[in-house]
This record gives structure tokens, C-alpha cells and sequence, in this order.
């Protein structure tokens, strides 16, 4: 009779749903948001410092690249503008903004 009732007792044993609670749903989210920092967030804000530092150093007398691929001689810088010459007296205004790259005097 005790054997019958511990049969019961072990059968009737409340059993564990399989999941792991809601710790286990957060854990890789929290890594999602970790591994897209290091790989897109990071790199981006790396970016846009150097294009800004980039910008700020502008002066007269540098060749550059603007974003459109025309290539030029800063002639006059402004505020927030800068005078490339293309030509002869080819001149164009444009933000500064536009300027993709400084090259390099060789």
C-alpha cells in the first residue's frame, strides 16, 4: 500500500515547462544589440569623425574630390562653403559637405 501511494505521489510531480523563463528570450537579444554595435553603430560614428575632421581642414591650395567625382583646386574657403577652380577660369561653389577626399601632394 506505501508503494502504491509514492507511485502516486512521483507521478503527480508538477513538471517543468522546457523554455527557461523569460531570461532565456533576452540573453541573445542583449548579444544582438552588442554584435550590431561593434559591427554597424561603431564603425559609422568612426566615419563620420573623420569626415568631419576632413572638413574642418580644409584650405586654400588643396586638391580634392567631391562626391560627384569632379576634381579640383580649393581657390577660397568660406564658412560653410568652398570655392574649387575645375579649369581655367572654371570656378565652382559648393559645401564643404561635398568634399569626399583631400589628396595627397606628390
Amino acid at each position: 500500500m506505501f508503494q502504491t501511494f509514492l507511485a502516486q505521489a512521483q507521478s503527480a510531480a508538477p513538471q517543468q515547462v522546457p523554455g527557461g523563463g523569460i531570461g532565456s528570450f533576452f540573453v541573445p537579444l542583449i548579444f544582438i544589440f552588442i554584435i550590431m554595435y561593434f559591427v554597424m553603430i561603431r564603425p559609422q560614428k568612426k566615419r563620420q569623425q573623420q569626415q568631419q575632421q576632413l572638413i574642418t581642414s580644409l584650405k586654400t591650395g588643396d586638391r580634392v574630390v567631391t562626391n560627384a567625382g569632379i576634381h579640383g583646386l580649393i581657390s577660397n574657403v568660406k564658412e560653410n562653403t568652398v570655392v574649387v577652380k575645375v579649369a581655367d577660369n572654371v570656378k565652382i561653389e559648393m559645401e564643404k559637405s561635398a568634399i569626399a577626399t583631400v589628396l595627397k601632394e606628390s
